[in-house]
């Protein structure tokens, strides 16, 4: 097993006064020549946006854009003529294919709104650009993982045009959660939201995040109460 451990404190940090981000991966002014990627994932910001205030629009093209809400709610407005809003327990997958223009706004005038932006390099490039969002808040059960994103097409999860699966779940201190492979070749990183654990004596906490390559399975044992996302990337 090879690990690429991303500590909290060692992000990358951006305060724009009505933004406050924390950058895993390289991105904006904050470059690292060891963070640029991890496989095909190339970002994962963690987004504060205070009330009534957001990201204007600007555009994308060839790159699958994930966005999972922790707290509060988003405004999403689209070039596709997409517009509503994400609330905490939802996510919404873009695929920016050939281009896409975006606006995201926090509608609230008292409540910042916490986000996961997640950006990941897709596998096939110039598709017709889709948007698509879902509500997990019924579906994730304690103690267990649940899908959110997959390649499969299906009722149950979101899809990714890449072979990605992105898995949460919200455990009881003292669990063993046992994560196997589904993609042959693939990755995983591993990014506590909350809490505690510890994955082949690497200790991680909230916030932090574990890259993890080489294996076809490998066990988390939480320490805390913890909610955590997995990322099942390819690795070329």
């Amino acid at each position: 097993m090879e690990k690429v451990l991303h500590p909290a404190d060692a992000r990358g940090y951006n305060n724009l006064g009505w933004l406050k981000s924390w950058h895993s991966f390289s991105f904006g002014e904050f470059y690292d020549p060891a963070k640029v990627h991890f496989g095909a994932l190339r970002v994962v910001n963690d987004d504060y946006v205070s009330p009534s205030m957001g990201f204007g629009m600007h555009p994308h093209d060839n790159m699958e854009i994930i966005t999972i809400i922790l707290d509060g709610q988003l405004e999403h407005k689209d070039s596709m003529g997409n517009k509503g809003l994400i609330h905490a327990g939802e996510v919404q997958v873009m695929s920016a294919g050939t281009g896409i223009r975006h606006s995201e706004y926090n509608p609230s005038n008292s409540e910042e709104v916490n986000l996961l932006q997640i950006w990941v390099f897709p596998k096939v490039r110039d598709i017709e650009p889709r948007y698509d969002q879902k509500s997990f808040t019924d579906a994730i059960k304690p103690n267990q993982l649940t899908t959110l994103i997959s390649p499969e097409k299906s009722s149950d999860s979101l899809w990714i045009n890449q072979d990605s699966r992105f898995t949460m779940g919200e455990f009881d201190a003292g669990k063993q959660v046992d994560y196997d492979i589904k993609t042959q070749g693939n990755g995983a990183y591993v990014f506590v939201i909350e809490g505690e654990i510890e994955i082949d004596g690497t200790k991680l906490n909230k916030r932090d995040a574990l890259g993890i390559s080489g294996t076809a399975l490998f066990k988390i044992e939480t320490k805390a109460h913890t909610r955590l996302l997995i990322i099942e990337i390819p690795m070329e």
